[in-house]
């Protein structure tokens, strides 16, 4: 029974994983997407002294990108807490069995660091995704 338990929980592991990493993809994805969309909008609002139109395009190309990373992080946060409790029974069931000599708690504390790195980038793409196209807007391409 220990085995299947055992299993399992790497099972879920390697789930979590995966869908962290289809969260972080897809986020780095939509903000290089979404910043080429939004400067290609606030150049053409430029060009045509800023019709409301344009920037109606551009406010709804801002508010996404932010819906979209709110989500990501979210996800992440999750993936992060999930991984400590699994990861927290492992070495739970380790020590019950003696062999949590070989697993080093510090890779939890690294994984959590992890998590943050990726959100880190998450966010400043998203930043970036949102700023660069109102500099072009509004301060202008001279």
């Amino acid at each position: 029974m220990l085995e299947q338990v055992h299993n399992h929980i790497v099972d879920e592991l390697g789930q979590s994983s995966r869908t962290d990493t289809i969260f972080v993809v897809t986020a780095i994805v939509f903000n290089l997407i979404a910043l080429g969309a939004n400067s290609i909008v606030s150049v053409a609002a430029t060009e045509e002294d800023g019709t409301a139109t344009h920037d109606i395009i551009l406010a709804v190309f801002i508010v996404t990108p932010v819906l979209l990373n709110v989500i990501a992080v979210a996800a992440l946060v999750l993936g992060r807490r999930t991984r400590t409790m699994l990861l927290g029974g492992l070495v739970a069931m380790y020590r019950d069995n003696e062999v949590d000599k070989y697993y080093d708690p510090s890779l939890v504390s690294n994984y959590g660091t992890r998590y943050l790195l990726f959100s880190g980038v998450i966010v400043t793409l998203a930043i970036t995704t949102i700023v660069v196209p109102l500099i072009i807007r509004f301060v202008g391409l001279d």
